[in-house]
């Protein structure tokens, strides 16, 4: 199954998720693949949209984030903070687009699916993100795209 997907190398600098995530909105949409400071930028406007939407849908979210909900929001407003599943999750709803999330399966070092996001907004080619499990995402290129 690896061989199927190209790893797309993003920067570890907080945005990770946020960037794997525009890169692969963009490849499904047919546009090429931003530039390291479109994607920057598109990181961070994605991460405030993800934001706003985790207080838009607070009730449904809240009981999911540990500790106090409006300091969490507030610290994952800043750009070096590392998002997860909450984030992966709004950002399917923010972008309307189905995320699934891989990692590596240390025995056979296949791709396998561990989590689907989205899955409203369709199942057909949804944007995939590779996760290892020091907590750093990376982008995956279908042969299609």
């Amino acid at each position: 199954m690896r061989s199927q997907f190209q790893i797309i190398r993003i920067p570890g600098d907080g945005r990770c998720l946020f960037r794997s995530v525009v890169h692969g909105a963009c490849l499904r949409s047919g546009k090429l693949a931003p530039s390291e400071v479109l994607q920057k930028e598109l990181a961070d406007e994605l991460r405030e949209n993800v934001a706003n939407e985790l207080m838009k849908r607070r009730l449904d979210t809240e009981r999911f984030i540990e500790g106090d909900f409006g300091q969490y929001v507030r610290h994952m407003r800043q750009p070096h903070v590392w998002g997860g599943e909450p984030e992966l999750l709004m950002s399917s709803h923010v972008l309307q687009m189905p995320i699934s999330v891989y990692m590596c399966d240390k025995m056979s070092g296949n791709l396998k699916v561990i989590a689907e996001y989205g899955q409203e907004y369709g199942k057909e080619n949804p944007i995939r993100v590779l996760f290892h499990s020091y907590g750093h995402y990376d982008s995956l290129k279908a042969p299609c795209n």
